[in-house]
């Protein structure tokens, strides 16, 4: 080994922070050559951001023998879910629904009818979601600004049976966040003020519809950090990730939303206004009931505003990017992360060779190391210390690359290139659906077993023939990445079209699989429609049935997102 090299490496990670305005430069390499011990630095361009920058991809197209496609026509989901019925109880939207809400929320731009004007071009963005697998049918969408509009109008719609569906960014993954019919849309975008922020505590008061990324930014510019990271995070709403539980990017550091909310204020569909905004971290006076609504993706009632504890933001953050020939190097190079780095281990991602390979094909970005791998992992500290910090992460860099755990890697030495490393992880999603769409599955399975199910996912589909680099085959292949530190397997299948030949091909299957390790069939994105019929192989009967009953409590007229999981 040579430590020198390592030494200059890791002292160039330290004379950065996390500023916006920090200069572009190449990430440097940090290879282990296989007859000596030098470190050889090598440059790369990276032009990569946090949504994808597309290039021409004509190339691309052509290795995958998918030549570019028009735009694909997005079916209703009541036809890809035939068994899905309306529920006749409801009723249908007229023309004097339509001008009670304008009374309530006055503004011509906070209520988008399709009934009396031609606004199917409006309506197409409330009704589809952004993967184009699901789309609805409302005629009405409706954006109140504060929680009393919120009220008055759950409380019109529930006297008058008609259904609702709440929504966010529209960035969902399993379809919760659009209507199946004519549901009514409730989009909070315009609840959209951060309402206070103590940087003695450092509890965050916003409303619902709060950009993440808006907050996050907030938040730096007094030295504090959003707990929760998402590719998304720069059209997702607060509101939203709190009612689908999200779990992100930083999870393994800051824990998960049950933890971090402190609070909520939301509106039940009778218009009750739920007021428990509390800012205390220790509240022990019974029930804790804004834990039903973490989670509950809109079935029981509109969350309108959150309070969540945000910790200090570091001042000295280093990502680095590593190249692993094995499922059982992964699993060694994190075990070794987590006691070396332990306290300032703040992300540690996992992505197979196919999923940086799509990025690679779809962005026209050149690769962070030379060659290919079977793995990768990004992996991020985060900590006070930059001297202290830099230390742990020169030993654990020696140790993984001279015990020959992993084959290459390279150091961000500046802001714009943690964004470009990070890039490379964040972009999967979009990349993976840049040919036509993604059937995905995000998954908890024991970490042992959590690459295998990519492996016999691959293996399935190809031997049905469903795999293939023609447009004779749906998928082009099978994807893998996902948090390692949290044991979340994001399982992706890339196709040309939807094809129920590929989804009958996978499900149930996919999910008696994971029943079968004690697995869940949703880590972090929710079920919505997507596993409505799923659910028991995760929950027990007893623990659907006590489900039921919530619902059945706090929205008896059952207009809250109906024909979802509940």
């Amino acid at each position: 080994m040579a430590p020198t090299r390592i030494h200059s490496l890791l002292r160039l990670a330290a004379q950065r922070s996390r500023p916006s305005t920090a200069p572009r430069c190449c990430p440097s390499s940090i290879s282990r050559p296989a007859a000596s011990t030098r470190f050889t630095p090598v440059k790369h361009a990276s032009n990569h951001h946090r949504r994808l920058q597309h290039t021409d991809t004509s190339s691309a197209e052509g290795a995958e023998g998918n030549p570019k496609q028009p735009p694909k026509q997005v079916h209703y989901t009541s036809e890809t879910y035939p068994s899905i019925t309306r529920d006749p109880k409801f009723a249908q939207i007229s023309p004097e629904h339509v001008k009670h809400f304008q009374s309530i929320l006055g503004s011509d731009a906070a209520v988008i009818d399709g009934l009396s004007a031609k606004s199917s071009d409006d309506l197409e963005a409330f009704n589809t979601d952004w993967m184009k697998k699901y789309r609805g049918h409302t005629q009405l969408v409706v954006k109140p600004q504060t929680k009393e509009e919120v009220s008055q109008i759950l409380k019109y719609c529930n006297e008058h049976k008609l259904a609702v569906v709440p929504q966010g960014g529209n960035s969902g993954l399993v379809g919760g966040s659009v209507p199946v019919f004519d549901e009514i849309v409730i989009n909070l975008g315009r609840m959209n003020k951060i309402r206070s922020f103590d940087d003695v505590s450092g509890v965050l008061v916003v409303d619902a519809g709060v950009i993440l990324e808006v907050a996050d930014n907030y938040l730096g510019e007094r030295s504090h950090i959003f707990p929760l990271d998402l590719g998304a995070k720069g059209s997702c709403q607060i509101g939203g990730n709190v009612s689908t539980n999200a779990g992100g990017l930083r999870l393994l550091r800051y824990g998960n939303l049950h933890g971090n909310v402190l609070g909520i204020e939301a509106v039940l569909p009778d218009g009750t206004i739920v007021d428990d905004l509390v800012t205390l971290r220790k509240n022990n006076t019974g029930y804790d009931l804004k834990q039903i609504f973490i989670g509950s993706e809109g079935t029981i009632g509109i969350i309108t505003g959150v309070s969540i504890i945000c910790p200090q933001r570091s001042k000295a953050v280093n990502v680095a990017y590593f190249g692993l020939s094995s499922f059982e190097k992964v699993q060694q190079a994190y075990k070794e992360a987590k006691v070396q780095l332990s306290e300032i281990l703040s992300a540690f991602e996992l992505m197979d060779g196919q999923s940086q390979g799509f990025v690679h094909r779809v962005t026209g970005n050149k690769r962070p190391l030379d060659g290919e791998h079977p793995f990768y992992c990004l992996i991020e500290t985060s900590g006070s210390n930059a001297e202290h910090d830099n230390e742990k992460l020169e030993a654990f860099l020696e140790h993984v690359m001279g015990s020959s755990v992993v084959e290459d890697g390279v150091v961000a030495q500046d802001e714009t290139q943690v964004r470009s490393l990070w890039g490379w992880r964040e972009g999967i999603t979009e990349a993976v659906g840049h040919y036509g769409g993604t059937y995905k599955y995000d998954l908890s399975i024991p970490l042992k077993d959590l690459y295998r199910l990519v492996e016999d996912t691959r293996d399935r589909l190809t031997s049905m023939g469903l795999v293939g680099e023609t447009n004779d085959t749906p998928a082009l292949g099978v994807v893998g990445y996902g948090h390692m530190g949290d044991s979340n397997l994001h399982l992706n299948v890339p196709v040309r079209r939807y094809d129920k030949e590929v989804e009958r091909a996978i499900e149930p299957w996919v999910y008696e699989w994971i029943q079968e390790r004690n697995g869940s069939i949703s880590a972090e994105h929710g079920l919505g429609i997507a596993k409505r019929e799923f659910v028991g192989y995760s929950k027990s009967e007893t623990m659907r049935r006590l489900m039921k009953q919530i619902k059945d409590l706090y929205d008896p007229m059952g207009i809250m997102n109906p024909y979802k999981y509940i």
